[in-house]
């Protein structure tokens, strides 16, 4: 079933390997190689890069649908902060009474702002199987319901895009209302344990790093197998003859809003797996700015090509990490130069780079 789904995808057979062996050896290089040993790895840089895969994850999600579908998301960004605030609201009601405020039953920004009780969305948070079936339902709900709207009504091109972004940047101005009680502009921080296990121990980062990886090998099989379906193949007719697939029966509208709806699932499980890692979820997520820069990691990488979309995630990321920290002011400039560089000498992206199979010299 494995060599099926692989058959003709070097690449994607390639970065699953090494994605496996980084998995295996990046925790035993933390475990056992002394912090005197050069290859020691720390556990920031393990907690570094299980932010870096929950991008490549998120990356995965936006190329399914503008590599494969040809729908330009600029609101990919509010998937992936709605599920990080289901987690978050999730590890909130984890605090307790270890709160500044000591209060066992509000978080600390509710006791701040004079709430008397959770508010009733917030039920059922506290259990962490029903937090993570919010962490899919919610950015699902969003997409089926925006799609059943948009793709019903033949919104296209560039004038979906934009509905898309305004999307996100509302969502940013309700999440940065208190009143919303979803922690105003701090959002939700100050996490201490999940499943009863501390955020802060080195074990705990090591799982997650491990589970990230793993969620990212999962989402990237689950791509691929869209893909190379019927469904996948009708989604690519589509991207480059919209009408004409159209004219021959299939629903158009169906097909969108079926890979739309889950690539906003991916996103959502993307921001599950952020928040715990980095320890904060903020109305910026939802910045519209972020989900352009998202646009950018896939074009970088490739698009249409999946593995792409994580190369160009994992290399921006690394890169805005590093121009941050040495030169911050430069770093939109960079980000900029990379991606109209890329347009003009890329158009393939990175991948575009490597050699096809059977391409002559």
């Amino acid at each position: 079933m494995l060599t099926k789904l692989l058959k003709d995808d070097r690449g994607g057979m390639v970065f699953l390997i090494i994605l496996s062996l980084v998995a295996v050896l990046v925790p035993l290089l933390n475990i056992f190689v002394p912090e005197s040993n050069p290859l020691h790895v720390s556990t920031y840089t393990i907690t570094l890069l299980g932010k870096y895969l929950a991008f490549a994850l998120l990356a995965l999600a936006v190329d399914l649908v503008w590599g494969y579908l040809g729908i330009l998301s600029l609101g990919h960004g509010a998937f992936f902060a709605l599920g990080g605030y289901a987690m978050g609201m999730y590890l909130m009601l984890q605090i307790g009474d270890r709160g500044v405020y000591g209060n066992a039953d509000l978080p600390d920004f509710m006791v701040f702002l004079n709430w008397t009780e959770v508010p009733w969305f917030w039920s059922g948070f506290n259990h962490f199987w029903f937090a993570m079936i919010m962490v899919m339902f919610v950015p699902g709900l969003l997409a089926f319901i925006f799609g059943v709207l948009a793709f019903r009504s033949r919104v296209t091109g560039v004038y979906l895009s934009i509905i898309t972004q305004a999307l996100t940047y509302a969502l940013m101005l309700a999440f940065f209302r208190n009143e919303m009680g979803f922690g105003g502009n701090n959002g939700l921080t100050d996490f201490k344990d999940i499943l009863g296990f501390s955020l802060q121990a080195d074990s705990t980062r090591i799982v997650l790093f491990i589970i990230t990886a793993i969620a990212l090998g999962l989402g990237y099989l689950s791509c691929r197998a869209i893909v190379v379906s019927r469904l996948g193949k009708v989604a690519v007719a589509i991207r480059d003859a919209e009408d004409r697939v159209r004219f021959t029966g299939y629903r158009v509208d169906r097909v969108k809003l079926a890979i739309f709806t889950f690539s906003a699932v991916l996103a959502g499980i993307a921001g599950a797996l952020y928040v715990p890692q980095v320890g904060i979820i903020n109305p910026g997520e939802f910045s519209p700015l972020r989900s352009i820069e998202l646009v950018v990691w896939v074009a970088i990488g490739g698009r249409a090509t999946l593995y792409g979309a994580v190369v160009g995630a994992l290399l921006v990321n690394y890169s805005k990490t590093f121009l941050t920290a040495a030169a911050p002011e430069m770093w939109i400039f960079v980000l900029g130069a990379m991606f109209v560089l890329v347009t003009l000498y890329l158009p393939n992206g990175i991948v575009g780079l490597i050699p096809k199979r059977g391409a002559k010299a």
